[in-house]
């Protein structure tokens, strides 16, 4: 028996849910289908409320913007079955097979389950670039690799998990800011949780402008140096955190944070043009860590 669950703000999901709703009736599984729309506007809910008329499909619309943590908790409370399965709602299954991929993965050996995150092959517009770059670099990872260090490469936006190991550990995040699932690892990683990954990618169809996803990636650099100060990123696996700790240790930070100081801007120029450097994204990153940190 499978619940599963997607926080909507702002996005169309009626061919997501269409998809996932055939796949799970051709399984012939016992399913939920609960999607909670995050106060989205009016066209939104007007499109979305059609997927009402599925079967075991509701469509759960809240007068207020909790943020995408809350939302999850929500989902969770409202669902009757022992594992769920969440997704983003600006994903589409890449195969035929999605569902009952997940279908297979559970069993008693498993905790949580990663399918993760693909891109489609064709290049969006210069526009969209960076955030596909990204993704292709960073984020299209084979279960082979991630599996080698199973807490590094968390994408919350395509899981199955155990429900009462969800609702513990999400009401553990306090925060409604972006950049979150390090913080998920960490707390999986802390509490032993056994997770596993499979080749069971959605395609990411939400990407945002360059300028867009550059103040994102700046948000969640914000998020991560929060956590390490209320003294919550202890057991992690991120790497762009255990190299600002070896830099801020051998007082190398300083460096770094004049460095963006001076070149942040011919940096973003680059970033934000039609051949963004992912190598450099990640310098701009480390470097911006160290900025805010010798700033705050």
């Amino acid at each position: 028996m499978l619940s599963v669950l997607i926080p909507i703000y702002n996005y169309n999901v009626v061919a997501l849910v269409q998809n996932l709703h055939r796949q799970l009736t051709l399984a012939n599984y016992v399913f939920e289908i609960i999607c909670l729309d995050d106060a989205s506007e009016t066209a939104f809910i007007s499109k979305n409320s059609q997927i009402e008329s599925l079967e075991f499909t509701s469509f759960i619309k809240s007068t207020a913007n909790n943020g995408r943590t809350k939302t999850r908790q929500l989902l969770c409370e409202s669902s009757k079955y022992d594992w769920l399965l969440f997704l983003d709602a600006d994903t589409i299954p890449a195969s035929s097979t999605f569902i009952s991929e997940y279908i297979t993965a559970i069993n008693p050996e498993n905790e949580a389950v990663f399918g993760g995150f693909s891109y489609h092959k064709s290049k969006p517009s210069s526009h969209y670039i960076l955030r596909w770059e990204y993704g292709k670099t960073k984020e299209e990872v084979d279960a082979s690799i991630r599996n080698t260090n199973p807490y590094k490469i968390i994408i919350s936006g395509n899981f199955l998990i155990k429900k009462s190991i969800f609702k513990t550990l999400n009401s553990l995040i306090q925060h409604k800011v972006y950049g979150l699932d390090n913080y998920f690892g960490a707390l999986l990683k802390n509490n032993k949780i056994k997770v596993l990954h499979i080749n069971n990618p959605v395609f990411h169809l939400g990407l945002e402008k360059n300028e867009v996803y550059l103040n994102k990636l700046k948000s969640a650099v914000c998020t991560l140096l929060l956590l390490v100060k209320q003294d919550k990123m202890k057991t992690h696996n991120n790497d762009l955190l255990s190299l600002f700790m070896f830099l801020k240790k051998n007082r190398l930070n300083f460096i770094l944070s004049k460095f963006y100081n001076a070149f942040n801007k011919q940096m973003e120029h680059n970033l934000c043009g039609k051949t963004p450097s992912i190598n450099l994204l990640q310098f701009y990153r480390i470097s911006y860590m160290c900025y805010v940190d010798q700033n705050s």
